[in-house]
This record gives C-alpha cells, structure tokens and sequence, in this order.
C-alpha cells in the first residue's frame, strides 16, 4: 500500500506522465458521465474545482454547467485562514487568473461568496482514492475543513483518472470519503453510512464516511 508520501509522489509522477492528448480524451470521458449523474441533474448550486497540474480537467464541466443554467461556484482558497470560500462564476474562463499557489481562481472584483448551505453538489479534487472513497489530497486539509460544513444532502464526487485509483488509502479521523467516484472507465458509488464528525469546527455534527 505504501504511505500516504509514497503513494502521492507516485501518483503524482503518473499523472505528469500523461500525454496532454490523452489527458484531455480521459478527462472529456469523466465529465460526459459527471454531466449524467442523477445527482448533478437536481443539483440548483454546484461547486468545483478548476483543474490545476494535471488535474482532470474540469473547465467542459463549468462551461455546461453554465449553459445549462446551474449556478456554479469555484473555491478561493485563504490561505490564513486555511479555508475554502464558494465564489460564485458567472463568466468562464473570462473572470479567472492564476491566485493561490498559482491555481485559478475567481480575480477580486469577480469574488461573490456563497453560502455553503446553498451548496448541493461538490465536485472534489484529489491525488488519489480508494474504492471505499476515502480520499488523499495534497495535503493541506482544505476540502477535509470544508465539506463537513456542507448539508448533510450535499453530494461529494470526485473526478479522478483510472490511474489514480489505489487499492486502500489509510483513512483519519479528519478525512471526508466521497460518495461517488468518476474514472473515464467507470463510476464507483461506496455507499458508506454517515459516522463519525467532521473537523471543521463547524456546527454540522455528522459527516458522510465515504474526502487540498
């Protein structure tokens, strides 16, 4: 299994590996099933990621989201703080810039903060995922801080390419597993029972154990 160091240098160096051609057939494959989920399709206010290094690109997803007239939320990371705010997209790519550590973010004039209650489905970055969900981030803990603070009917799905999948991943007591698994060769749905609590410091007691 490897530690989580090992196992994110690893699939770190397999993901640099990927031809950009290939890469973007991988990623446009994951978001035609991201668009599909039944979750997505209710979903009023979703929240994702803009891909970064290598990323599953996520900019197709955003782009019909906002065609289709989902409201859509990007995260601006305050690094002080180390936490993530919702900032709501109206324009894509046009009102982005490279910000926090040189990921894209939402430029100042363009911030517009959602409340995270308003949130229904998260679209969650990651290094690596197991088949149970559990989720090893780049470790920061952002996403670990700010998914307990979503309703507990808030859905958690995590784009991910087939290489990024590991056979265990050692879950703490702060990690948030996600609820769905999209690869470019199948979705993975854990279904784990909701235990355990976030730590967030949030008011929400209860956290879905399916989780930069």
């Amino acid at each position: 299994m490897g530690s989580k160091g090992e196992i994110r240098k690893r699939i770190l160096q397999a993901r640099r590996a990927l031809a950009p051609e290939e890469a973007a057939e991988k990623s446009a494959r994951i978001v035609a099933q991201l668009l599909e989920l039944p979750e997505y399709r209710v979903a009023r206010t979703v929240m994702a990621y803009l891909d970064f290094r290598g990323e599953v690109q996520t900019g197709p997803f955003v782009r019909v989201a906002l065609a289709q007239g989902k409201r859509v939320a990007v995260p601006v990371t305050e690094v002080a703080s180390r936490r993530l705010v919702p900032s709501l997209l109206v324009r894509y790519p046009e009102e982005v810039a490279p910000g926090t550590w040189g990921i894209p973010e939402p430029l100042p004039e363009y911030v517009r903060p959602v409340p995270v209650e308003e949130i229904d489905l998260v679209v969650v970055p990651g290094v690596a995922f197991d088949p149970a969900g559990n989720r090893l981030g780049y470790g920061g803990g952002f996403y670990d801080r700010f998914l307990p603070l979503t309703r507990d009917d808030c859905f958690w799905v995590a784009p991910a390419f087939e290489l990024q999948l590991v056979d265990r991943i050692e879950a703490g007591p702060c990690d948030c597993p996600v609820h769905c698994i999209v690869t470019e060769e199948r979705i993975l749905r854990p279904g784990l029972p909701r235990i355990g609590r976030g730590c967030s410091g949030g008011a929400r007691g209860t956290v879905f154990r399916r989780g930069y």
